[in-house]
């Protein structure tokens, strides 16, 4: 035996070996024994080997019944039997023998022990029994669990009918019930997790073990051990493990039944695992060949198991002991233990050994007491169906497995989502989701909320698909937010859930339209998964930073993951990291084929250098994109988008010969790729040709409508490109007369048939609901509508072209600010700085923003736009014309401005804008094409000659007049404004400092409150479950199961302690009562505690009482003594049972005291006890405290 961390060796210390506790089980059963004869001499006897018994009684019984033997030899042969495991014999001998004595026996109280041990045979008879009739065997024939309780009943009713008051009886009677009890069904509701008939046999059971434990003074352990079962039954685990603890104290040397295997269980029910392992450790090192304790740490590594990474070693590790070291000794031991036939069967499952997984399967459902053994049975049963596609028992013993545990709302929970997983391979994808939704209703189940998420995406998959085309918003929203429930969870280290790439691949897919930054990023996450998993070893040498170290490994990444990740990053316009991406999704494409020759990555290396090249065209290196996609060709000549892209590109750096020949023997080989019908499309539209008056003369026309009529009638790009035409078209048509109003108007509505006809097919098309927008805004003059979907349509289209139609728009509805910026992001697009037509465009806003507000700068700002525009293309006359305007309008409005609003240097540069002005229009009314008729152009000149002028002169000799007039005043006002814009920001900038220390100050006052009113809720809490439990600890239940409140006893006096002198009666009850009053307002000490306890390990001896008589009722004393005592105790009890008194109990350890109550008692301070009553219990502190955790 091994020694304890602290030098004793179950209560040997010093070094001392001391033996180890064995069992005493049968102990008083002699090897042999005499059985008295007639014969001649008077002492003759017949010796029968009780070690070595034959294995038919029916001799030893006939000579027993010749010899008028006595009911202890009867007894005693029986009990022989059943030492050896031969309880039918025993009960034979056990039913002749009470034949025999009620024949000779002149009082019928002499049978009732052997009644009494035939119970005890019958109810070993059910433990081993078949919960269920075997197969072949009929219901009536077999001899089940319940067959066997049924007899044990009958022989309990004939034996409390000869005698009421033996002793035995009260114990026979718990286990009974605790058998009974355990064959009940469970409960079907969450509210009452215990079903009610079993819930009131268990305390029936209870009170029969109060009755043994009063009848023996609080000296029998097997009725304390009995209690203790119920209350865990009852799951009242701080209570048994209190009384199991108890036990333990009082007989450290009982080791069958082992207290220790209870208190581990109890542990494990509480949360603290390895003090279960502890307490079962303890029980195998005193019992080596302990089934149940073999058992129990072969689940304990195996829950162990869960928590560690499969791949890892210390699964391997922990896996391997769980099944051979302990569960394969267990089984070894007993081959018919449900509870290791369940775990085997799970073994032999996972290895497909389908014949054994069955056969313990089988054996585990059919020897079990427990439901949830016999649920596990059915599960693994219905799991190898599952398997082997045999739906049908797989469904049916997934719906046992289910019962066994409640079924219904309570249940078992794989046994429902196997149920789930069989629809789902049913095709019977609404009965899966309808159980799975019941389940998370129940359950946030990481795996239903996974399943029921995958089969709403995949159902959004299948539509995005399909040709026609619902609704499946609703759908949508369930699968993000049940799998972004499940992603969350991953988060909370308490629940130790390790992510799951499936999920975040879908919840990709999902957000990959609506919101493409959160798909990358779960793309992101399955790549630190897969880096994760990558050995060490594969880690390049004496690279020491993260982001290089990352871009090594990567190659051994899917390519299909880094491509994905590569095209997320290119829609975001990030092309760098784009390019990385795809570079690494082809190291690794290489890679693979390196593993495993036989991959063909073929398709993947032509699809990720397409995007590649993509990339390159993005950032403008185009040579390195011409590289790839000949690269490409070179591989496969007809890889018609790689040939697309080139003919683009030659058309970019060559439009006039190289490019357009390109474009042309691209369509030529492709006629009815209509991708590149698309492309040659888009070149004739940017052809530089004269529009036909008729539109279906267009060449680009004529294109588009025959894609449509010969390839593809769907064909949005067409539907786009025809709609832009006929919008084109009505966008020139005259508008003088009604007429004219009319035909244009038809004209934008043909338009506006075509991009319709393209959003039917595709709701998102931005392009076809742009020109919707274009349209209601040139026809119906409707900007409100229009600009709704500019704005939606933002996010879509990120072309210069839609921020200049929203300036557009925003300059109509008067938002000039809005419309600036508009034109300005259109100005800050890639090739776009310089446009000169959204040059011209900002400069008439900031012209009319000047009209409006008479803003001299907002004029200043137009002149800047409009020569910038002039600048760029010189030779457009009307951009010259432009500037001219903007230089008159200044003038214009100038001289209408007070002399206190300007300066005569803006005169004076007004004035040299305006000779500017002049010249131009002269030049422009000599020009053969000018914009505006010719005469309105010199009528302009000569009046900005001969008005304007005269009218600017005038007006700069006025304001030098009065700027010399007012010279002090404007430099005191210049002044005092610079020092009111200084003193002003200096007030803004103490302003913001005193906000800045006022919210700091708010935002740690708001943290500090919080912090308080935390912990203030926190210590309420405890106080309040404190409270709760102290009064739920004052309440027990009386005979007919009402709460009332528990009645205090008095201590008994502990062991050694001599006789307290004599009182008066005055004085004693005085002094309780000072006692019961220290002992109300004393602080409660809960029951358990965090301290390291050893009881269980029984490293003290406890000095307890003599205990001759406890155990097996007092079998070994003389029956007739049984009787007489079993008499007086019955009519003595009372007095035993209210009073405690203490010299009845004298010598008796105080833990010998009864307790009566379902509750065990939390007021043990109050007992002026020498014995130590917080070690037993010292465990269930750290249980209330974390359960207040819990709860806050």
């Amino acid at each position: 035996m091994a020694a304890l961390a602290n030098g004793t060796t179950n209560g040997a210390a010093h070094g001392d070996s001391a033996p180890g506790p064995v069992s005493i089980r049968f102990s008083d059963i002699p090897s042999a024994i005499d059985i008295p004869v007639q014969g001649d001499q008077e002492d003759e006897a017949v010796e029968i080997d009780l070690e070595d018994l034959v294995d038919d009684p029916t001799e030893l019984c006939t000579l027993f019944e010749n010899e008028h033997a006595a009911k202890t030899y009867w007894m005693t042969v029986a009990l022989a039997y059943a030492k050896q495991h031969k309880i039918d014999h025993a009960i034979e001998m056990l039913i002749r023998g009470g034949g025999a004595i009620q024949s000779n026996a002149s009082n019928p109280r002499d049978k009732v022990s052997m009644i009494c041990c035939l119970c005890w045979m019958y109810l070993w008879k059910s433990r081993e029994a078949p919960r269920v009739a075997p197969d072949g065997i009929p219901v009536s024939e077999a001899k089940t669990k319940e067959y066997y309780l049924q007899l044990a009943t009958s022989s309990l009713n004939d034996a409390a009918r000869l005698n009421p008051s033996f002793p035995p009886i009260f114990l026979a009677r718990g286990v009974l019930l605790l058998l009974r009890a355990s064959l009940q069904a469970p409960s079907k509701t969450t509210n009452n997790s215990i079903g009610t008939e079993k819930q009131e046999l268990l305390k029936t059971a209870v009170k029969s073990f109060d009755d043994a434990l009063r009848v023996s003074q609080g000296k029998n352990m097997l009725a304390l051990m009995g209690k203790a079962r119920a209350f865990f039954s009852l799951q009242k685990y701080p209570d048994s493990l209190a009384i199991y603890q108890d036990v333990l104290q009082k007989k450290p040397d009982l080791v069958d039944p082992d207290p220790r295997i209870g208190i581990g269980c109890c542990f494990w029910q509480l949360g603290f695992k390895k003090d279960a392992k502890t307490a079962w450790e303890r029980s195998l090192e005193i019992t080596a060949d302990s089934k149940v304790a073999n058992i129990l740490l072969g689940l304990y590594h195996l829950d162990a198991s869960g928590h560690v990474p499969v791949n890892s070693e210390d699964f391997v590790k922990l896996y391997k002991k769980a099944m051979t070291e302990y569960t394969q000794k267990s089984f070894k031991l007993d081959k018919n233990l449900p509870l290791t036939c369940s775990t085997f069967s799970n073994y032999f499952l996972s290895r497909k050994s389908w014949d054994n997984a069955d056969k313990l399967a089988h054996k585990a459902i059919q020897y079990t007491d427990v439901n949830a053994i016999a649920s596990d049975g059915w599960y693994v049963l219905a799991r190898k169906s599952h398997y082997n596609g045999d739906t049908e028992n797989a469904n049916d013993f997934y719906r046992r497995a289910d019962d066994a545990r409640g079924g219904t709302e309570t249940g078992y929970f794989p046994a429902k989502f196997g149920a789930a997983q069989l629809s789902v391979v049913k095709n019977d994808l609404g009965e899966a989701k309808l159980r799975l939704e019941k389940m998370i209703q129940h359950s946030k189940s990481h795996e239903a909320m996974i399943l029921l998420g995958t089969l709403y995406a995949e159902e959004i998959f299948a539509n995005q698909t399909s040709e026609v085309k619902e609704d499946k918003s609703a759908e949508m929203k369930k699968a993000i937010n049940l799998l972004e429930a499940v992603r969350t969870a991953w988060k909370d280290p308490k629940r130790n859930a390790s992510p799951d790439a499936s999920v975040l691949l879908n919840l990709a897919r999902l957000y990959e339209t609506e919101n493409p930054e959160k798909a990358l990023q779960c793309l992101q996450q399955v790549e630190q998964l897969e880096l994760e998993q990558i050995p060490p070893s594969e880690y390049p040498e004496g690279v020491t930073e993260e982001a290089e170290v990352q871009a090594s490994i990567r190659k051994f990444l899917p390519p299909q993951l880094l491509n994905n990740i590569g095209c997320f990053h290119f829609q975001a316009e990030k092309h760098v990291l784009a390019s990385e991406m795809f570079e690494a999704a082809l190291g690794a494409c290489m890679k693979m084929s390196e593993k495993d020759s036989t991959v063909d990555t073929d398709a993947l290396v032509s699809t990720i250098s397409f995007n590649l090249g993509r990339s390159y065209e993005a950032q403008g290196l185009s040579d390195k994109a011409v590289e790839v996609y000949e690269g490409l060709l070179n591989r496969h000549d007809d890889y018609t988008d790689a040939r697309a892209r080139l003919a683009y590109i030659k058309l970019r750096q060559s439009p006039n010969k190289e490019g357009p020949d390109a474009v042309a023997t691209l369509f030529q080989d492709n006629t009815s790729d209509v991708e590149v019908r698309a492309l040659y499309g888009w070149y004739l539209g940017k052809v530089s040709r004269k529009r036909p008056g008729n539109i279906a003369e267009d060449p680009e026309y004529r294109h588009y409508k025959h894609t449509l009529q010969s390839y593809d009638k769907h064909d949005r790009y067409a539907l786009v490109g025809m709609g832009n035409l006929h919008m084109l078209q009505a966008r020139e048509m005259r508008r003088e007369t009604e007429s004219d109003k009319q035909k244009r108007s038809a004209a934008y509505g043909k338009a506006v048939e075509f991009f319709e006809k393209a959003l039917s097919l595709d709701p998102k098309n931005a392009y076809a609901a742009q020109g919707v927008a274009i349209a209601l805004v040139e026809d119906k003059k409707d900007y409100k509508n229009a600009l709704a979907i500019f704005n939606k349509v933002r996010e879509t289209i990120k072309e210069p072209n839609l921020y200049v139609n929203l300036g557009h728009i925003y300059a109509e509805l008067k938002q000039f600010s809005k419309a600036i910026e508009s034109y300005e992001i259109a100005l800050s697009k890639e090739g776009k700085h310089n446009d000169p037509v959204i040059l011209a465009c900002l400069g008439r806003t900031w012209l009319n923003r000047g009209r409006a507000e008479r803003d001299i700068d907002a004029y200043t700002k137009a002149l800047e736009c409009a020569e910038k525009a002039l600048e760029v293309a010189p030779e457009q006359i009307h951009y010259k014309f432009n500037v001219a305007f903007v230089q008159i309008q200044l003038v214009t409005t100038i001289q209408g401005v007070q002399e206190n609003r300007r300066t005569a240097e803006q005169l004076e540069k007004a004035a040299e804008g305006l000779e500017a002005a002049i010249e131009s229009l002269d030049a422009i009314a000599a020009h053969p094409q000018t914009p505006y008729p010719k005469h309105d152009v010199e009528q302009r000149a000569n009046m900005a000659r001969n008005t304007l002028r005269k009218q600017l002169e005038r007006a700069i000799g006025k304001q030098k007049e009065w700027e010399e007039v007012n010279k002090e005043k404007i430099a005191a006002a210049q002044s005092q404004r610079e020092a009111e814009l200084k003193r002003r920001e200096a007030e803004r900038a103490e302003v913001l400092a005193k906000e800045k220390e006022r919210q700091d100050k708010i935002r740690k006052e708001r943290e500090e409150m919080a912090a308080k009113v935390k912990l203030e809720t926190e210590e309420r809490e405890r106080e309040l479950e404190a409270d709760r439990a102290r009064k739920e600890a004052e309440m027990t239940e009386d005979e007919e199961g009402n709460k009332v409140k528990r009645k205090r006893k008095p201590a008994v006096r502990a062991s050694g302690e001599g006789k307290p002198k004599r009182s008066s009666k005055k004085k004693s009850a005085k002094d309780d009562e000072d006692d019961s009053d220290e002992g109300t307002h004393a602080k409660k000490r809960r029951r358990l505690t965090t301290r390291e306890s050893s009881k269980f390990k029984s490293a003290e001896i406890v000095v307890d009482s003599d205990e001759d008589g406890d155990g097996a009722g007092g079998d070994d004393d003389d029956d007739d003594d049984i009787l007489d005592r079993a008499d007086r105790i019955g009519r003595s009890s009372p007095a035993v049972s209210d009073a405690g008194d203490n010299d009845s109990n004298a010598g008796g350890d105080e833990d010998d005291k009864m307790d009566v109550d379902d509750v065990p008692r939390e007021d043990d301070d109050d007992e002026p006890s020498a014995r130590q009553p917080a070690k037993r219990t010292r465990r269930g502190r750290v249980v209330e405290s974390d359960e207040d955790e819990d709860e806050e």
